[in-house]
């Protein structure tokens, strides 16, 4: 009887909470994604707090547009991320629709948009060490400490980035073998949850480093 009762369980389709009143519209899924990524803002915060309590008690502190050679690079970084999010967005309203290309492509744009930011940060990493002789612990030009926060944060937020890609590579896989065939978006609409706070991030690291002189 027992094993009759939980075939009775199996569920193929897409899970909804909306009548339970513990979660109201939001499944635990989406609740335990929200509590990461709150915890995970609190690193970032601490972050950029240490990089502004640093520059305003240091007397001296370059310049990030001279120090770091301009923002070009970076500028691009970011419109290649917030591309990104939008391609999320598409690939979560694909499935909702049941477009099986439609999920697959979308995917595929957003996890190459976070393969060329990686690997432009590399870029940039390597111009940075060579030309302007920056690293995690030193800098040719000025204030250690300017380096070391710059290397900190932002290689904090492209391992974010790194982690995104590859939940996002799962998902294709997932998608490939037809696990959102049939509507169930709620594994797309997680990953989308925290690849969109990986661009937010990333908007308050490019103003606050980059920009800010």
């Amino acid at each position: 009887m027992a094993g009759s009762a939980n075939k009775d369980l199996v569920h193929d389709g897409l899970i909804g909470y909306t009548d339970d009143p513990q979660f109201g519209k939001a499944s635990p899924n989406k609740i335990g994604m929200w509590l990461f990524l709150v915890t995970d803002g609190m690193s970032f915060s601490g972050l950029l707090l240490a990089y502004a309590v640093l520059r305003a008690t240091q007397p001296s502190w370059p310049n990030p547009v001279e120090a770091l050679g301009g923002v070009f690079l970076s500028g691009i970084m970011t419109f290649i991320l917030i591309c990104s999010s939008v391609s999320m967005v598409m690939c979560v309203d694909a499935c909702k629709m049941r477009d099986k290309k439609g999920i697959r492509n979308w995917l595929a744009l957003t996890i190459i948009g976070g393969l060329i930011f990686l690997g432009i940060q590399a870029y940039e990493y390597i111009h940075l060490y060579s030309d302007l002789g920056m690293s995690f612990s030193t800098y040719e030009h000025g204030n250690n400490l300017f380096s070391s926060t710059f290397f900190a944060i932002t290689g904090f937020h492209g391992l974010h980035v790194l982690s995104g890609v590859i939940y996002l590579t799962w998902m294709y896989k997932l998608a490939l073998a037809g696990r959102f065939d049939k509507g169930d978006y709620g594994q797309l609409e997680l990953v989308g949850l925290f690849w969109h706070f990986v661009d937010l991030v990333w908007i308050l690291v490019f103003t606050f480093i980059y920009l800010i002189e």
